[in-house]
């Protein structure tokens, strides 16, 4: 099966991003299961690199890192990016440049699109 998952809400403030990312951990450790995770809108902070939290809070960077050797693809859209005045800062590694084009392929080739 294959599966998009579409992140919306910004990093840290609430929890959706981080369970979507939760979710995506989870799904990728299913053999059936081909995923990709798109970041949009506030949630492309969270592929800011050098992210610093408290001693037992999560942190978004090392779960994004952790999606990478299971070559999950993350894509990050270019134009949220620009709007948050991210454009000459690094991405999580792992984590992609991407755009509206490259979300529209990937929602034509999901089985099931899950957004938060």
């Amino acid at each position: 099966m294959k599966i998009l998952i579409i992140l919306n809400e910004p990093a840290y403030g609430n929890e959706r991003t981080y369970n979507g990312l939760r979710l995506a951990l989870s799904l990728a450790k299913a053999e059936e299961v081909e995923l990709r995770v798109f970041l949009m809108g506030d949630s492309v902070t969270a592929a800011k690199p050098a992210q610093k939290t408290p001693d037992g809070y999560y942190n978004l960077e090392r779960m994004l890192k952790g999606l990478t050797p299971k070559r999950i693809e993350v894509g990050a859209c270019g134009t949220c990016i620009d709007a948050r005045g991210m454009t000459d800062e690094p991405l999580v590694e792992g984590v992609h440049r991407s755009s509206m084009a490259e979300l529209t392929a990937w929602t034509i080739w999901a089985d099931k699109v899950i957004t938060l």
